[in-house]
C-alpha cells in the first residue's frame, strides 16, 4: 500500500486524524518538502509527535528515481507526506500511477490547501475563483517583466469576473520565499491600481489578510512566510462586505457585481 498524506498547511497539528492515523501505522514514511513546507514546525517535530522516522527526498528522488518508494510499497505500507494535500498543487499523480503500474494498492488522505484557506480567510467564495497562476522570482523565468503565464491568467480571469490566486515562489531547498510586498511590486510593473489581497500564515495561529492596491502592498510588510496574492475579480456584494470587513478594502476600489 502507498498512502498520499496531506499534512496540511502549518505545523504537526495541521493534519487530519485520519491522516495522523494512517501515518502512524506506516511502516515506512517518506516526505518530500521541495515544493513548500510546514512554515511552523521541522522534521524533527514532526518526527517526534507522530513517532515516526521520516526519509525525506529531493526532487530527483520523487520524480525521476522513486524506485525505492515503490519496491517498500510492494512489500509493507508505505505514506508519503507533503505539505498542503498531496495531489493539489503539489500533485504527484505520476507516482501513483507508477505505483498501480507495479499493482500496488493507493490511496489518498486530504489535507488543508492553501487555496481553500484562502477562499474561507477573504470571504471570497471559492466557486468564483479561476484558474491559478505562480509568480516565479525574476531570476527564475529569466525574462523582462511578468511572465506572459501571470497576465494572461490574470487578465482571462478578470474578464470572466473571476477571483485569481496568485502563489509566490518557493524555493523550499534554499529557504527562500518571495513575500508578498515583493509579488506585489512585481505586479505593480503591469497593474498599479489593481486591488490585490495579501494572504499570509494561513493554517497558523495568526493568519493575516490585508487588501490594497498592488502599489500601496509593495510598500507593507506582512511578517513571516508563507504568503499569497488575491487578484479579486468582480464581487458580490456579501464578498465586497467581506473584503472591507476582514481585509481593510477600499469598497470603492472594487469591482461589484
Amino acid at each position: 500500500m502507498l498512502t498520499f498524506i496531506g499534512l496540511g498547511l502549518y505545523d504537526e497539528r495541521s493534519i487530519t486524524v485520519e491522516g495522523r492515523d494512517a501515518l502512524r501505522a506506516a511502516d515506512r514514511v517518506y516526505a518530500e518538502f521541495y515544493t513548500s513546507r510546514l512554515i511552523g514546525t521541522t522534521i524533527e517535530d514532526l518526527e517526534s509527535a507522530h513517532e515516526i522516522e521520516i526519509d525525506v527526498r529531493d526532487r530527483a528522488g520523487v520524480e525521476q528515481h522513486p524506485e525505492e518508494m515503490l519496491e517498500a510499497a510492494e512489500r509493507e505500507d508505505v505514506a508519503f507526506l507533503t505539505a498542503g494535500d498531496t495531489m493539489i498543487s503539489t500533485t504527484h499523480v505520476d507516482l501513483r500511477l507508477r505505483a498501480h503500474d507495479r499493482g500496488i494498492e493507493t490511496r489518498v488522505i486530504h489535507g488543508v490547501t492553501a487555496q481553500t484557506a484562502t477562499s474561507s480567510l477573504t470571504g471570497l467564495q471559492n466557486y468564483r475563483f479561476g484558474k491559478a497562476t505562480t509568480l516565479p522570482f525574476p531570476y527564475a523565468h529569466g525574462a523582462d517583466g511578468l511572465p506572459a503565464s501571470v497576465t494572461e491568467t490574470i487578465d482571462a480571469n478578470r474578464a470572466d469576473g473571476l477571483h485569481t490566486v496568485v502563489y509566490l515562489d518557493i524555493k523550499a531547498e534554499r529557504e527562500e520565499y518571495m513575500t508578498a510586498d515583493t509579488g506585489a511590486d512585481l505586479l505593480a510593473e503591469e497593474y498599479p491600481d489593481l486591488v490585490g489581497v495579501v494572504v499570509a500564515r494561513a493554517g497558523s495561529p495568526d493568519p493575516l489578510v490585508e487588501a490594497g492596491t498592488m502599489t500601496d502592498l509593495a510598500d507593507r510588510t506582512f511578517g513571516d512566510p508563507l504568503h499569497l496574492l488575491v487578484v479579486p475579480g468582480e464581487c458580490h456584494l456579501l464578498e465586497a462586505d467581506a473584503l472591507v470587513e476582514l481585509a481593510g478594502a477600499d469598497r470603492d476600489a472594487l469591482e461589484i457585481a
